[in-house]
């Protein structure tokens, strides 16, 4: 006897069952899709977010120095390297003193006036100085005429504190070595400006500078921000700087910076190298942030206000 097997028409068939396994991974597949989709593209956003920050940081370095005055590399000598700049109308504010008040403004560098021996040995004098105390931030002071020195977040007065102690750390030689060097600085600025250097005089603040990247734990630790040496000080009309560290081997950072509406233009530091300038705003500037190592500079600066005059330091 043939039994005769009936088909059962709710069974699905083969290709039925093929159709919807591959309906249900393409489902399965764009679910997940959907659900990747979201945190791909917040990764895709942060990479584009990270590139433009990545150009804008490569934009504004490369926009920060737009032209070099000296570079450390260079030996300026024998005669300064000048750049004139129209004066500013600060100047109209204040009394004016023939033979000194500024008529030729700008700035200028030179490497001929202090060697590199004279100004290694202003640096140990800095250094044997600054020994003795120290700012707890990146910038210490050390005024060798009114005395007063970096001790924490204060400021102390180097002869009274150390006493006789400090002729142990200075000598008369020092001293003398540090008003020849004042001297010769004078006479250039007076020269390259066209000035009567009788006319001119010592003013204050003038200082030694040590400055590293420690952290800034006061405002004077914060020496980057950009100023106007006739605002700042008031009695400054001619401010120079004679270096006694070199940029690149030395420190990093810690450029010297001319900020001009044209662009910045740097003087990059040498030892022995004296840069100097007109104090009004037509020089704008600011020190580059040291990034390692240590920057020794000595800021002399000269007034044309005899009231303000200061004398050369001498040993107590």
């Amino acid at each position: 006897m043939t039994i005769q097997r009936r088909s059962n028409p709710k069974a699905p068939d083969a290709n039925g069952i093929e159709k919807k396994i591959k309906r249900g991974n393409a489902l399965r597949q764009a679910s997940a899709w959907r659900g990747s989709r979201v945190p791909l593209l917040v990764l895709l956003a942060g990479l584009v977010v990270c590139a433009a920050a990545a150009w804008l940081v490569l934009a504004s370095r490369d926009a920060e120095i737009t032209e070099t005055l000296a570079g450390k590399g260079e030996l300026v000598a024998p005669e300064p390297r000048v750049f004139s700049v129209p004066c500013s109308e600060d100047y109209d504010n204040h009394q004016r003193y023939p033979g000194c008040t500024p008529l030729k403004c700008g700035r200028a560098v030179t490497d001929a006036v202090v060697t590199r021996e004279e100004a290694q040995m202003l640096r140990r004098l800095a250094e044997r100085g600054l020994s003795l105390a120290g700012s707890e931030g990146g910038a210490s002071i050390l005024d060798l005429h009114s005395g007063a020195l970096s001790m924490g977040k204060q400021f102390v007065n180097i002869y009274r504190y150390f006493g006789e102690q400090i002729g142990e750390v200075f000598t008369q030689e020092d001293f003398q070595l540090y008003s020849d060097v004042r001297a010769r600085i004078q006479a250039v600025v007076a020269e390259t400006f066209g000035l009567d250097p009788a006319l001119m005089f010592l003013t204050k603040p003038t200082f030694f500078s040590r400055i590293n990247s420690t952290v800034a734990q006061t405002q004077h630790d914060e020496y980057w921000h950009p100023h106007i040496d006739k605002v700042t000080y008031g009695s400054f009309d001619y401010t120079s700087l004679l270096y006694l560290s070199d940029y690149g081997s030395d420190f990093g950072g810690g450029r010297f910076i001319f900020m001009d509406a044209s662009g910045n233009r740097t003087v990059e530091p040498r030892t022995g190298r004296v840069s100097f300038f007109s104090s009004g705003s037509e020089n704008l500037h600011r020190v580059e942030q040291v990034t390692w190592g240590t920057r020794f500079a000595i800021t002399v600066s000269f007034t044309c206000d005899p009231a303000h005059a200061i004398t050369d330091p001498a040993l107590p």
